[in-house]
């Protein structure tokens, strides 16, 4: 786990990095001055949080906001808002943002914020990995072992699978069977549950 604080005021990223080092955190804390520094450092791929500046040169924090949800990251996000910020602040949160924090902030509200988004962070990595594994696992089904699949989620009968698809409805039990030890599930809930995990229904993850 990461916190990576992007600040172009160097007292406040020293401090700041000081403060959480000095915490019952253990991530591992990472200091930017700019949003290009950030990019160009190629770790959106990590999971941990943000503590980003609102108003900074180039990039501004909104801009940085935008790209990290851009990307995808699992990284969360705080943004650190200065006084009169507040409106600019709430902009973030609709953008993506977990939290802002407004300067001057106290030292149990910042560690205190990073934990809680450190949480998010971690559960949303969690569910990437099921997420990617359950899109591994229906790659894995044959285009009419699929198409079975996308009628039973439907809620389809066997026989009215039988029917639609021209094909016997024992022919349509046996593919039923090899879904499930494909799929490795046991029951049609734990498989509809796995089929919209892995976004199934998108035409992108058709079998070859």
């Amino acid at each position: 786990m990461y916190i990576y604080i992007i600040d172009d005021d160097d007292a406040v990223r020293d401090s700041t990095q000081l403060l959480i080092q000095s915490s019952e955190l253990t991530a591992t804390t990472k200091t930017f001055s700019s949003g290009e520094d950030f990019f160009a450092a190629d770790i959106l791929s990590t999971t941990g949080c943000v503590l980003l500046d609102i108003r900074m040169p180039g990039m501004n924090g909104v801009e940085v906001l935008k790209r990290i949800k851009e990307e995808e990251s699992n990284l969360t996000v705080v943004m650190i808002s200065g006084h009169g910020d507040i409106p600019k602040a709430v902009e973030t949160m609709k953008a993506g943002a977990y939290s802002f924090i407004e300067k001057p902030f106290s030292d149990v509200e910042i560690i205190s914020t990073v934990t809680e988004a450190l949480g998010v962070s971690q559960t949303s990595q969690e569910q990437a990995d099921l997420r990617h594994k359950a899109e591994a696992t229906i790659l894995k089904l044959t285009p009419r072992e699929k198409e079975v699949l996308d009628k039973l989620v439907d809620g389809l009968l066997n026989k009215v699978i039988a029917y639609e698809l021209g094909i016997s409805t024992r022919t349509v039990e046996v593919h039923r069977a090899r879904i499930m030890e494909k799929l490795e599930v046991r029951s049609l809930p734990e498989m509809v549950r796995l089929y919209f995990l892995a976004g199934a229904g998108d035409p992108t993850l058709a079998p070859a």
